[in-house]
């Protein structure tokens, strides 16, 4: 990263401005992406699929001008009330980008899932740039995915198309100056120091959701979600004090949660900490308990809480 990183970044007239909208099936490497672009911890990253639920932005400095990043949730089909949500975030974000950045999973076949991802991204496809990632892994078949590309977009450019891997910042340098030549001229819409516009709760919450889904299984990771129930400043300013709830749907996952000994939850709790001291230049404290809140999924209330 670092010849895009450089300190020849100065804000100046003339420089390129996009907002680019990241899709692609759950669990292609979009957070990693996000976070390897921005050399930043913005997105939560775990293999559970749909990991993401909320439009995270992620910003990119560079030399070129400023690139916004949106990381949508993972896009399948479901009738569900959450995934319908989690569709309609990412189709929102689709028809406002500046450019698409689509990612595909080169360890994996391209089956209906990947179809309709693509089908989703075709009336786009002349501001889009697509990234073949996981490119290190061993089941990696780029040649596979090109194929389907090509069968796909018949409009497709080869410029358009990039072998990479995220987790290894591999082949990113490359996708950022692609996205730069589809960027308009504009002034940035940030200022250079910010690198997302995530509120501290929200980033608290997410942390937390992201050391809880690490270690549960089964349906819990998709079961539950977190709730910042009160924020304080205390020691003059220097710490932070959070309480949050860990909310499942069903006593039997509350068990789950909490553990035995109160081993699991303490385990969050500690970790979620521990990751909040690496990101903010502040001491967190974090007081979690868990509780239960009923078929919350299907709550219209409670999904727009979390989902924004």
């Amino acid at each position: 990263m670092n010849e895009l990183s450089s300190k020849e970044n100065k804000q100046t007239d003339g420089k390129k401005i996009a907002i680019v909208a990241i899709i692609g099936r759950p669990s292609t490497g979009k957070s990693t992406f996000l976070n390897t672009a921005s050399q930043e911890k913005i997105s939560i990253v775990s293999p559970i699929p749909q990991t993401t639920r909320n439009a995270v932005k992620g910003i990119v400095n560079t030399s070129l001008g400023q690139l916004v990043f949106i990381d949508t949730p993972g896009y399948h089909e479901s009738e569900k009330k959450l995934n319908l949500k989690l569709k309609s975030i990412t189709q929102e974000q689709l028809n406002a980008a500046d450019a698409l950045l689509y990612m595909i999973d080169s360890t994996r076949k391209a089956g209906e899932e990947e179809a309709l991802t693509a089908n989703i991204v075709l009336p786009y496809l002349q501001k889009t740039i697509i990234a073949i990632n996981k490119t290190d892994l061993p089941a990696s078949n780029a040649a596979a995915s090109r194929l389907f590309l090509a069968n796909t977009f018949k409009d497709l450019s080869s410029n358009q198309v990039f072998e990479i891997s995220a987790e290894k910042d591999d082949g990113i340098n490359e996708v950022l100056k692609a996205l730069y030549k589809l960027a308009p001229i504009g002034e940035k819409l940030y200022p250079e120091e910010y690198y997302t516009d995530q509120e501290v709760d929200f980033r608290i919450a997410e942390i937390i959701r992201e050391q809880a889904i690490s270690r549960l299984r089964d349906e819990i990771p998709h079961a539950l979600y977190i709730d910042i129930a009160d924020m304080e400043w205390r020691n003059e300013g220097k710490k932070l004090w959070v309480r949050a709830f860990l909310v499942v749907e069903r006593d039997s996952q509350k068990g789950m949660v909490i553990g035995k000994g109160a081993s699991m939850i303490k385990n969050i709790r500690v970790e979620s900490i521990k990751q909040c001291r690496k990101i903010f230049d502040y001491k967190v404290d974090i007081d979690l308990q868990v509780k239960v809140n009923k078929n919350w999924r299907q709550n219209e209330t409670i999904l727009r809480k979390i989902l924004k």
